[in-house]
């Protein structure tokens, strides 16, 4: 099944509005550019739990959803293995935001 938001977060990465892997995302929260981030279903909870205290103290209207794909699988659809994504365009963010809330809606993940 070809997911929509994978496709959209494949568009945000070539148009360069996105940072991808740990240390990528921390920079971009401390330097409140972040606008969504996406943690991947394999990725660990205290991974979630260290960026939302470091989204808390820097962006607290930060949004961040896990989705059903592994690492291996956004590995596939964007070419870079990450088990966190931030998404630093708004337009880009709430996009993402409302494909993954469709997905949900029609597939009840």
């Amino acid at each position: 099944m070809n997911k929509k938001y994978l496709s959209m977060l494949g568009l945000a990465r070539r148009a360069g509005k996105v940072a991808m892997g740990h240390d990528t995302v921390c920079d971009a929260i401390r330097k409140r550019k972040a606008k969504l981030l996406v943690l991947s279903a394999d990725s660990a909870q205290r991974l979630e739990e260290e960026l939302g205290r470091l989204s808390d103290r820097f962006c607290p209207a930060l949004v961040c959803v896990r989705i059903s794909e592994t690492m291996d699988e956004i590995h596939h659809a964007l070419g870079y293995r990450a088990g966190v994504i931030a998404v630093n365009d708004n337009n880009f963010a709430n996009r993402i935001i409302e494909l993954i809330e469709q997905e949900e809606n029609e597939y009840g993940d």
